[in-house]
């Protein structure tokens, strides 16, 4: 019999264009995929072309297909601001309310005492800042004086940087759960962020032993549905770790856009029943979109494009391939941070029908929507399924 799975791939913070709301977050402007095509001359991403990429909007290099191969739209996020917590909730079915605490001016004394008082030391740092630049400005300190450093960006963030050779990692992360436990409430950041690094003055890089500490959902996601149904749920990457592991029923590391594709393809073939797949490819947000990198923006772009037909060569008759994205981060603009954005949608399948447009969606949560009816769940949350525009 064959088996219906889900892939759902989200290319961190490759946005199509500010939403209308977007002068109230500073973003004005902001349109990340098309604006880098344009910085570099034009993008070459054949694959993607082929599915429809170019029809959502104008890319520079990528052209409208007639016939293309998979349904095509972009959605709009319904919850408030534009970090990665927010964005996947809410493709899991959670439109938030209110947006996540941000701290643009640093965490408030009750915060940092208590924190200083639980960790046993004092802390340096405490402001908005960079994270390859703040160490680079207090690593020197930290090393000397073994304080840990605090800091937090325009994204809900509570993030703790160290040296590996100063701080152990695990000692680290002990230090963010200790955070994770006082950060509830009122300042409950979605999510803390465990910054490991190495080197010496002047030439300190962070490393890839990186590990998130998110709230748990506020309610049940698609993934607790899913997993509550006896469907099996893969997340690679950072995937687990923005659900704090619920509705996960099996974690699969990888640390970069090359061992997220691997681990894509082992899911692949290993999930020999009804489920999804979930992955995220952080490059284009942690090394290229934060660090205003549009060229190499561009070649990620490039290089994962030329990757895809091995995913889509290995797909089964009932896998259905969804790929989006869960914000922007222009890197062509003088911020570093998240972009409010609109962000593409692609759903491939041997099921699915080519070529049809979806329209501009409401809201990420149509994702979960369409998940669940493909694969027979009764949904009842947030959404509305793109699925039946889909049916053969």
């Amino acid at each position: 019999m064959e088996i219906p799975r889900v892939i759902l791939l989200i290319l961190d913070s490759v946005g199509v264009g500010e939403l209308p709301d977007a002068a109230k977050y500073g973003d004005t402007g902001s349109s990340t995929l098309p604006n880098v095509a344009k910085a570099v001359g034009g993008l070459h991403l054949p694959n993607l072309e082929k599915m429809g990429l170019g029809n959502i909007v104008p890319i520079e290099g990528v052209s409208p297909q007639d016939r293309c191969r998979a349904g095509w739209g972009k959605m709009a996020e319904k919850s408030p601001g534009k970090d990665t917590t927010t964005g996947h909730w809410e493709m899991m079915g959670i439109i938030l309310q209110r947006p996540f605490p941000v701290y643009p001016d640093g965490f408030p004394d009750q915060i940092i005492d208590a924190f200083e008082q639980r960790i046993g030391t004092k802390v340096i740092g405490n402001k908005a800042a960079s994270g390859t630049e703040i160490i680079q400005e207090l690593g020197r300190e930290h090393m000397a004086t073994g304080y840990p450093i605090v800091y937090t960006s325009a994204d809900s963030v509570f993030q703790v940087a160290a040296h590996e050779e100063i701080i152990s990692v695990d000692k680290l992360y002990a230090l963010c759960e200790i955070a994770r436990e006082l950060l509830q409430g009122e300042h409950g950041v979605g999510r803390v962020i465990a910054r490991p690094f190495l080197g010496s003055p002047g030439a300190f890089w962070r490393t890839e032993r990186r590990r998130d500490f998110s709230l748990p959902p506020s309610q049940p996601t698609l993934l607790d549905r899913l997993q509550g149904a006896g469907y099996i749920v893969f997340g690679i990457g950072k995937i687990p770790d923005i659900f704090a592991g619920r509705g996960i029923s099996r974690s699969l590391p990888a640390h970069g856009n090359s061992e997220v594709l691997e681990a894509v393809l082992t899911a692949m073939r290993e999930l020999q029943e009804p489920g999804l797949i979930f992955a995220n490819f952080v490059d284009f947000d942690m090394l290229w979109g934060h660090r205003n990198d549009s060229q190499g923006y561009a070649s990620g772009l490039e290089a994962l494009d030329s990757q895809l037909p091995v995913i889509i060569e290995n797909m089964a008759p009932r896998d259905l391939l969804i790929i989006t994205a869960d914000h922007g981060c222009d890197p062509t603009t003088p911020s570093t941070d998240h972009s409010r954005e609109y962000v593409p949608l692609l759903v491939l399948g041997a099921d699915a029908s080519g070529c049809v447009p979806l329209g501009v969606r409401e809201t990420f949560a149509d994702v979960a929507a369409s998940i669940a009816e493909f694969l027979g769940l009764k949904w009842e949350g947030a959404g509305t399924s793109f699925w039946g525009s889909l049916k053969p």
